[in-house]
C-alpha cells in the first residue's frame, strides 16, 4: 500500500463546544514499536470524547492529544500477526477521528465478517468497556440478571448484547418509547422507564423479589442509591460514569447488609497489556457471535469526517440513541 506523506484529521483548536472541531492537514502518525497503522474507514463517537472536547477528559501520557478512541479500517502497516489490507477494528489510545492512526498490535480485532465498516467502527471502545468491567471484573455470567442504565446509548446498548451473549438476562432502563423499542431489539428481556416506572420495585418484580444480581450504572448521585436498593444479596455494581452526578450518599449499612461490591473503572488509563488481554478475551469469549447475520446491529447515524461538529452535537442531544460514527472514507 502506498502511503501519502499527510491526511485529514479533526483537532480541537481549544476547549469548548462542538466548533472547536476543525479539520486539519497533519502528517501521518509513525507506528512505534508493536504498533499497526490503519487506514480508517470509520470513527466511533463516545461520551468520552465530549468530555475531552470540553477540556473534562485528558489523554493520559504518552497517547494522542487527539479525540478519537474506536476505529474500523484496513491494516496500512503490520505489527505483531496482522497483515496488510486486513480488515479490523481498533481500540484506539486517541487520534482516531482521521484517515489514519496508529494503534498498539494488541488492541486491534478482525472486523466482524459481513458487517460494513461503518457499523463495525461503532464496537470498540463501548464493548472493551463492559467486557473490562462487568464482565471480567464484575464476572457476569449465564443466568445472572443485569440492570443497565442508558441501555439505549453506546454503553449501554453494549452491556445489553454482552449480556444476551453471555446468557445473562439484561433488564433495560430507558426514558422513552422509541429508546424501550430499541433496548428490545437490541436483546433487553424487560425494559424499565424510569420516566414512568419505580425503578426499585419493578426490578425486584422482575428478579421475584431478588434484585439484580450486576447493575451498570452510569449516573451516579441518587442513582447509586437506587441501585443499591435493587440490587441482589451478593450484587456487583458497576460505576461505568457519572453523567448524572460525581458525589453519592452511599447507605453503607445496606451496602454491608447486602454483602454488595462497588466497583469503579475507566478505560482509556488503561496499561497496553490490559487493553490487549480484553481483546483477547473479546475475541475468545465474545467475538463469534458477531458472525451469525441474525445478530442485531446497533443504530448509526453517520456524519463525514468533517462534519465532526455536527457528529458531537447530535450527541449531546436528549434524543440520541444508538451510535454515531465518522465515516471517513466518504468525507
Amino acid at each position: 500500500m502506498t502511503l501519502p506523506a499527510t491526511m485529514t484529521a479533526i483537532v480541537a483548536t481549544a476547549p469548548g463546544g462542538p466548533d472547536v472541531l476543525e479539520p486539519a492537514t497533519l502528517p501521518l502518525p509513525v507506528p512505534a514499536p508493536g504498533e499497526v497503522l490503519i487506514r480508517v474507514a470509520a470513527a466511533g463517537v463516545n461520551y468520552p470524547d465530549i468530555a475531552q472536547r470540553r477540556g473534562d477528559y485528558p489523554p493520559p501520557p504518552g497517547h494522542s492529544p487527539r479525540i478519537g478512541l474506536e476505529v474500523a479500517g484496513e491494516i496500512a502497516l503490520a505489527a505483531g500477526s496482522w497483515r496488510e489490507g486486513d480488515k479490523v477494528v481498533a481500540l484506539a489510545n486517541g487520534g482516531g477521528y482521521a484517515e489514519y492512526v496508529a494503534v498498539p498490535a494488541g488492541q486491534v480485532l478482525p472486523a466482524p465478517p459481513g458487517w460494513p465498516l461503518a457499523d463495525a467502527a461503532a464496537l470498540p471502545e463501548t464493548w472493551f468497556t463492559i467486557t473490562q468491567t462487568l464482565v471480567m471484573r464484575a464476572g457476569l455470567a449465564s443466568g445472572m440478571s443485569v440492570l443497565i442504565t442508558g441501555a439505549a446509548g453506546g454503553l449501554g446498548g453494549a452491556a445489553v448484547q454482552i449480556a444476551r451473549i453471555l446468557g445473562a438476562r439484561p433488564i433495560a432502563i430507558v426514558g422513552a418509547a422509541d429508546k424501550a423499542d430499541y433496548a428490545r431489539a437490541l436483546g433487553a428481556t424487560a425494559v424499565i422507564r424510569h420516566d414512568i416506572e419505580d425503578i426499585v420495585a419493578r426490578t425486584r418484580e422482575l428478579t421475584g423479589g431478588r434484585g439484580a444480581d450486576r447493575v451498570l450504572d452510569m449516573l451516579g448521585g441518587d442513582a447509586t442509591t437506587r441501585h443499591i436498593d435493587a440490587s441482589a444479596p451478593f450484587g456487583h455494581i458497576v460505576q461505568v460514569a457519572t453523567l448524572g452526578d460525581r458525589t453519592a450518599a452511599v447507605p453503607l449499612n445496606k451496602l454491608m447488609a447486602k454483602q454488595l461490591t462497588l466497583s469503579g473503572s475507566t478505560l482509556r488509563p488503561q496499561s497496553t497489556e490490559t487493553k490487549a488481554a480484553i481483546a483477547a478475551h473479546l475475541r475468545q469469549h465474545i467475538w463469534p457471535a458477531l458472525a451469525d447475520p441474525a445478530f442485531p446491529r446497533p443504530k448509526i447515524r453517520r456524519f463525514a469526517l468533517a462534519r465532526a461538529a455536527d457528529a458531537h452535537r447530535a450527541m449531546e442531544e436528549r434524543s440520541h440513541y444508538g451510535k454515531i460514527v465518522l465515516d471517513v472514507l466518504a468525507s
